[in-house]
Parts: C-alpha cells; structure tokens; sequence
C-alpha cells in the first residue's frame, strides 16, 4: 500500500471535455460548445478546469478526454501536450469515456490515483476545492474505492444524480466522508422533492475520483462490455494501431453514463460533501441566476455591435450579437440573438431548449447544430 506522501507522484486529472450544452443553443453549437465559450460573463469554462487541475498536479499528469473535432481548439487554448489529449471518435456518454482515461493512466503508472473534473463547471472558492480534492484523493488512495463530491439540494432539480449518505461518517483529513447507500440518476419530480425534503440527501457534483484500478475493477463487475473496450483502448494507446482501435470500439461500443453503468449498482462508493461553491451553468435560467443583473433583475450580455432597447422588462436573459433587440413590457424571458438563429424561452422553460436541438436534428438542419 502506498503512503500519504506517494499521492503527488501518482495523482491525475482528467477533464472531460466532450459536451455539447444543448440547451444553451443558440450560442452552444457543435462546433463552439458551452464550454468553450464565455457565459454569464466569466472565461470559458474549459480554461478555469485546466486553471484548477493545475492546483492539484503537474501539467504532464493532466488529461482532457475530448471530442476529436475539438482537439485543435484545446491545443489552442491550452499548453497541454497532444499525448495528453484523448480524442473520442464518437460520442458514448461518461462509462466509456472515463473507464478508457483510466485505462490509459494505468498503462503509464498502475498506481494512479485520477480526479475527474467537469470541463463545464464553474468553481469558487479555491482553497476549500483544493483541501477537498486532495482528501478525496487521499481516502481512495488508502481504501481503494470510488468516491464523489455532493453538495446538499437547494431545489428538486430533476437533471441531477442524487446520492443518499449514510448516517455514521468516517472521519478523514478533517471531513466527514460517508459511504453512500442509494443513488438515484435523474429522478421524477415528485422523487426529488422527497429527497429534498429529506437531509441524507445530497446532489451528485461529480467529481469522480478513484484509483485507476479499482474503477477498472468496478467495470469488470458491473459494466462488463465497457471494461472489454477499454482494455482494448489501452492495449494499442500509443501504438501505430492506436487511432484505428479507437475508432473500431467506438464504433461497436454502447453508450451508457458511469452514474447508470456504475454508481447504482456498486457498494464501494463514498461521498465528501464539498465545501467548496460550484455552478453548472447547463441551461439559460442558470447562467441567468450567475450573472450580473441591471436595478431591473435583467441580465445583458453584447458579442458584437447589438443594442438593447428595454422599456419596463424585468427578470430576463438578453444576449445580442448585431442585432437591434427591443423588448417591451415582458418578463421572465430568455432572449439570444446570433447570426442566423433567434431563441425567445420562458425562462422557466429552459431545460427544453435542448427539444429544439433535437428538433433541427431530426430535420436533418445541420446548419443550425
């Protein structure tokens, strides 16, 4: 077993970076997803993921698991190294893009311990993230589990995992670290207003951290068919076969989330509530509620030479691009403006933006995606 002071030589990042922010259309498109563009007026998220994952390890121990259209984008963006960036031919959700990561770490160092961060998320207050990352880190190198950050339901979010804590904690590094004995992906929201109401209760924040081996293990036992494709991954990763294997598996492999390949079904999984303040700006009413609001509650955002005008509007999202946008008398509204496309969304309505998405892509307008 390796002691507490090995962790700085076998500690790992890995962002995932390989969504597509739906329901931020107009502005998230396939080819500018959410998280490299600027929203609620902050940089993109992508770079405040690299920003922290530096605070926890060395440049040459971070990797971004990414779509391979947007690899030239994170090169651009980052002083990453090419060998670092995992290109994933096909989308096929977090199960097979995390148990292939942690495959390809295990191939450079079999003691790897690996931290998962969101490549979409917005973190503040960085010296609680840093204590709780690295005693997250700590305890699954000791205890060879699976564990996550939660943070306590503020709303019956029905986009959420939520996991159900145990009522004795172990004590570790200063935190309360409980095992976790139910985990619910996305429930109802009559489920989740129950679970709000109930204080063992807390929301998934990701955050996934394990060590190389026993997240293998775990896919072994419970996701069977991805743990065949990443060995099968690893086995040629930097061979000359390596970019044919990738897009061979990808093609046959399934798409399944960690939280529905994993999660619910194992007895090895911890929760460290997080100390620290983190944000999924995942739709427009949550980059609303994180933005800067005029004496008005409207939030303005200007990407070119747009104008507002806005006569007795309150509570609403305005994005303009070169357009005049003229609101009168409205409220609770999402208004965004690009160069070929208009959204107006009740602003509690916003998760279904992502129905329009799917609707240009049953039309086959690509144009548009």
């Amino acid at each position: 077993m390796e002691t507490k002071t090995d962790l700085k030589d076998h500690l790992y990042v890995s962002i995932l970076c390989g969504g597509g922010g739906t329901r931020l259309w107009p502005r998230s498109r396939k080819k500018t997803p959410k998280q490299f563009i600027e929203l609620a007026g902050r940089k993109p998220a992508f770079l405040e993921a690299v920003k922290k994952a530096r605070k926890l390890t060395s440049l040459d121990k971070i990797f971004v698991i990414t779509n391979a259209d947007y690899v030239d984008e994170i090169i651009s963006m980052s002083d990453l190294p090419l060998k670092n960036i995992f290109p994933e031919p096909e989308k096929r959700n977090t199960a097979l893009a995390m148990a292939s990561a942690a495959a390809v770490i295990e191939k450079q160092d079999p003691h790897a311990v690996i931290i998962n961060l969101p490549s979409d998320y917005f973190i503040s207050k960085d010296d609680f993230f840093k204590k709780d990352m690295m005693a997250i880190a700590m305890f699954v190198q000791e205890n060879s589990c699976l564990a996550l950050i939660g943070t306590k339901p503020t709303f019956p979010h029905t986009g959420f995992g939520y996991v159900q804590a145990t009522r004795e904690p172990v004590s570790f590094m200063g935190k309360k670290i409980f095992k976790i004995s139910k985990f619910k992906e996305k429930p109802s929201l009559e489920v989740a207003e129950k679970y709000l109401k109930d204080d063992s209760f807390y929301w998934n924040a990701s955050f996934y951290t394990w060590k190389a081996k026993a997240l293998l293990s775990a896919c072994q036992k419970y996701a069977p068919k991805v743990y065949v494709s990443a060995r099968k991954i690893q086995a040629a990763w930097g061979t000359k076969s390596e970019q044919a294997v990738l897009k061979k598996v990808y093609s046959q492999a399934e798409s399944i989330s960690i939280d529905y390949a994993v999660s619910e079904k194992t007895d090895n999984l911890y929760l460290v509530p997080s100390a620290f303040a983190w944000i999924d700006l995942g739709n427009w009413r949550e980059v609303w509620e994180a933005s800067k609001k005029d004496k008005d509650e409207n939030a303005v955002f200007r990407h070119g030479k747009g104008e507002l005008i806005n006569i007795e509007s309150k509570n609403c999202l305005i994005s303009t691009k070169d357009k005049l946008v003229a609101l009168v008398g409205v409220k609770d509204l999402v208004v965004v403006e690009t160069n070929d496309a208009l959204l107006v969304v009740d602003k509690q309505k916003a998760q279904d933006v992502k129905q329009v998405v799917n609707f240009l892509k049953e039309k086959k307008k690509t144009d548009y995606l």
